[in-house]
C-alpha cells in the first residue's frame, strides 16, 4: 500500500510540475506576443508621421528621414488600409493587388478582419486630415500566436509516448516475474501432491470413513487444479465450448462448502445452458478470487449472491456483497498490480482475474457498483457462442 502510495504521489507532482511548465511558457509567450504587439503599433505610428511628412513636404532630408526609418526599423509587412472619415478606402499596402482585381470586395474582407486585430491609429495632423490606418498583426505575430499550443502538443505527445513506453516494459517486466513465480509455484506443489495421493490410499487400505475421504480427495484434486491454472501462467490458454452455468455453480458450491457458516450463500442461475468459450481451470481462479475478496470485505459474516444473467449476446457474472465497499476513487486502482487494502497480500489477485477475463477470454471484469458499508458488485461480462 505504502509502495502504491508512493507511485500516486510521484505522478501527482509530475503532473503539477507539466502543468507549471505549460502555464509558464504560455504567460511568457503571452508577455511575448504583446510586446511585440506595441513594437508593431510603435512602427506604425512612426510610419504614419514619416509618409505625413514626406507627403507635406518632398524635400531630399526627408526623402533621406524616410530610407533612414526604413533602414533602422525595416519593411513593414503588416496588412495596412487607411480610410477617410466616410470609411471609403484611400489607400493600402501589403494587400495582393491580384486578387483586389479579380475580386472588388476582398480588400473590404480583408478590412473587415484587419479592424478585428488593432485599434486604429488616427491621421489627423493640424486637423488637416480626418483618416484611420487600420494594420493587421504581421505574419511573425501570428505564428507566435499558434507557438503555444504547438509546444504543448509536442509535451503531450513526448509524454504519451513515454508513458506508453515505461507502461509497455514496466508490463513485461512483471509477465516474466509473474509467469516465472507461477511455474516455479506449480512445480513446488506438484511433489506434497504426489505424496497426498498415496497417503488417501493408506487411510482407505485402514477402512477410513469413506465420506471423510471423499472430501479429502476433493481438496487433493483442487490442488492439482490450482497446480494446473499457475502452470498455464505465461502461455497462451486453451478456450473451449463451456457451459458456464455449470462451471460457475461447480465452484460456487466448492466454496461455499469450505466457508464460514456466518456467510449466507445465495446463487441465481438460468435454468438454460449458456455456452461461450471457456478456459474451465482459469474461469474457476477467477471466481474463487472474487468470491474469497468478497468474504474478506465481509469479515467472514454476512450475505454473498452470485447472479448470472443472459443479455444479448453477452453473459453478466456478478457476485454482490454485503461488505465494507470500495470507494469510487479505487475502482481501477484496485486491479493494478500490487494494490490492496489487506494488512497481508500480494496484491495480485484482481490483477490476476482481469488479465485472465479481458486478455484471455476477451470479457470485461470491473466494479459495477459499490457503497461504502453496504457492500459491493463485481462484474464479469463474456460474450455468449451458439
Amino acid at each position: 500500500m505504502l509502495f502504491e502510495d508512493q507511485k500516486t504521489i510521484t505522478r501527482r507532482i509530475i503532473i503539477i510540475c507539466s502543468f507549471i511548465v505549460v502555464v509558464l511558457i504560455v504567460w511568457n509567450t503571452n508577455s511575448l506576443f504583446r510586446i511585440m504587439k506595441n513594437e508593431e503599433r510603435v512602427k506604425m505610428e512612426g510610419w504614419v508621421v514619416a509618409q505625413y511628412e514626406i507627403q507635406q513636404n518632398s524635400t531630399e532630408d526627408n526623402i533621406s528621414e524616410l530610407a533612414y526609418w526604413h533602414t533602422v526599423h525595416g519593411k513593414l509587412n503588416s496588412p495596412m488600409i487607411i480610410v477617410d472619415k466616410n470609411d471609403s478606402i484611400v489607400n493600402y499596402d501589403n494587400i495582393d493587388s491580384i486578387k483586389i482585381a479579380r475580386d472588388p470586395n476582398y480588400i473590404y474582407k480583408i478590412l473587415d478582419r484587419i479592424k478585428k486585430d488593432n485599434d486604429p491609429i488616427i491621421i489627423d495632423y493640424d486637423n488637416f486630415l480626418n483618416q484611420r490606418l487600420y494594420y493587421g498583426d504581421s505574419s511573425l505575430l501570428k505564428k507566435l500566436t499558434y507557438f503555444p499550443i504547438a509546444l504543448v502538443l509536442i509535451i503531450v505527445l513526448f509524454a504519451t509516448v513515454t508513458y506508453f513506453f515505461y507502461r509497455t516494459s514496466k508490463i513485461s517486466e512483471q509477465n516474466k516475474l509473474w509467469a516465472g513465480m507461477a511455474k516455479e509455484t506449480a512445480h513446488q506443489i506438484g511433489t506434497p501432491l504426489s505424496s497426498l495421493l498415496g497417503w488417501i490410499e493408506i487411510l482407505r487400505s485402514q477402512n477410513v470413513e469413506e465420506s471423510t475421504l471423499v472430501e479429502i480427495n476433493k481438496d487433493v484434486e483442487r490442488l492439482q487444479t490450482i497446480t494446473e491454472r499457475f502452470s498455464q501462467i505465461g502461455s497462451i490458454p486453451k478456450l473451449e465450448r463451456t457451459n458456464i452455468i455449470t462451471e460457475t455453480t461447480n465452484t460456487f458450491n466448492y466454496l461455499k462448502m469450505r466457508s464460514s457458516k456466518l456467510i449466507t450463500f445465495e446463487l441465481l442461475v438460468p435454468e438454460d445452458f449458456i455456452y461461450v468459450n471457456l478456459n474451465s481451470q482459469l474461469f474457476s481462479w477467477t471466481i474463487e478470487n472474487l468470491v474469497k475478496n468478497a468474504i474478506d470485505a465481509m469479515k467472514g459474516k454476512g450475505l454473498l449472491r452470485l447472479v448470472v444473467k443472459q443479455r444479448d449476446k453477452e453473459v453478466k457474472i456478478q457476485i454482490i456483497d454485503t461488505g465494507k465497499g470500495i470507494p469510487r476513487s479505487q475502482f481501477y486502482q484496485i486491479f493494478e498490480p500490487g494494490f490492496t487494502s489487506k494488512k497481508r497480500g500480494w496484491g495480485l489477485g484482481l490483477s490476476l482475474a482481469k488479465r485472465i477475463v479481458e486478455d484471455y477470454h476477451q470479457g470485461k471484469l470491473r466494479v459495477s457498483h459499490s457503497e461504502i458499508g453496504k457492500g459491493t458488485t463485481m462484474e464479469i461480462v463474456l460474450n455468449i457462442i451458439d
